[in-house]
């Protein structure tokens, strides 16, 4: 096999580069975590290569290997249908020497595929972590969980909660089989939330508000209300309490909600994606 010249060492690699691997890229350069030159970058799509080598001004390659070789830590981007061909190269080459797999620390966000496929595809010693994030953290408000694999450390661990509470929060989970309930919560909750906000300001343009201004009321009072349980820390429940007076109009609209079992849509929307996850995971 070719061998590269000798290029300078990468803290960081992705393999993919897309809108995730861009975000997750944006998030730790912005907090100043890595330098540009500590990242590389590789795609198959040479528009998403010039996006991020102009836009971030870090390294990229079409080449995965060069990745792999010039990388402590390895994000793996990639498309769940073309993870097999990817890491099936990457343990090919480290079966023959040309790179060294040891002492790297593969990180997968490849929606659905568990931790028994990676460490079969990049060999028993590999030390793997697979984390499922969301959409929001392309605007640095995304919220990941992860859990590690049999050979990943607790140091890997702290590495990457790190990584991904660069664009949001963390957390880590004990058990994989967990995932499938952080995508029904939090991997597809995005969804949910953009349905309630739609319905939300299509019911006060419905009651003579200008659209623009329907939605621009929702959105601030979302996000009001999200500050509002953070800062205070109180309980859902008692806040709920605090704005409901006896009698007054938002009780009214909760008694609405009640009626129509409005929790119980959600914890089926829930349920429904959660089970979903584990159907996808089963291949």
């Amino acid at each position: 096999m070719k061998k590269l010249a000798k290029t300078s060492a990468k803290k960081l690699g992705f393999i993919g580069a897309g809108k995730m691997a861009e975000a997750l890229a944006r998030g730790l350069l912005s907090a100043k975590i890595f330098a540009a030159s500590d990242l590389i970058a590789s795609d198959v799509e040479a528009a998403r290569r010039n996006k991020l080598k102009r836009s971030l001004k870090v390294e990229t390659t079409a080449d995965n290997l060069e990745v792999v070789r010039r990388s402590r830590t390895i994000v793996i981007a990639v498309k769940p249908q073309t993870l097999n061909q990817v890491l099936e190269a990457i343990r090919s080459a480290g079966e023959e020497s040309a790179i060294e797999l040891a002492g790297k620390l593969f990180i997968s966000i490849a929606a659905g595929v568990t931790l028994a496929r990676l460490e079969g595809l990049l060999g028993p010693v590999a030390r793997v972590i697979r984390v499922m994030p969301n959409a929001p953290a392309m605007v640095g408000q995304g919220m990941a969980a992860l859990v590690r694999g049999a050979n990943a450390t607790k140091g890997d661990q702290a590495l990457a909660l790190g990584l991904f509470r660069a664009v949001g929060d963390a957390i880590a989970l004990g058990h994989e089989s967990l995932l499938d309930p952080v995508t029904g919560l939090s991997g597809s909750g995005p969804a949910y939330v953009y349905v309630f906000i739609k319905s939300m300001a299509d019911a006060g343009a419905s009651e003579g508000l200008a659209p623009a201004d329907a939605l621009r009321m929702t959105l601030q009072t979302i996000r009001g209300a999200e500050a509002s349980m953070r800062e205070s820390r109180m309980a859902p429940a008692e806040l709920i309490r605090m704005v409901a007076s006896p009698g007054g109009t938002t009780e009214a609209a909760l008694q609405r909600f009640a009626e129509a079992g409005f929790s119980d849509i959600v914890a089926g929307a829930v349920r429904a994606a959660t089970a979903r996850s584990r159907e996808l995971g089963r291949g």
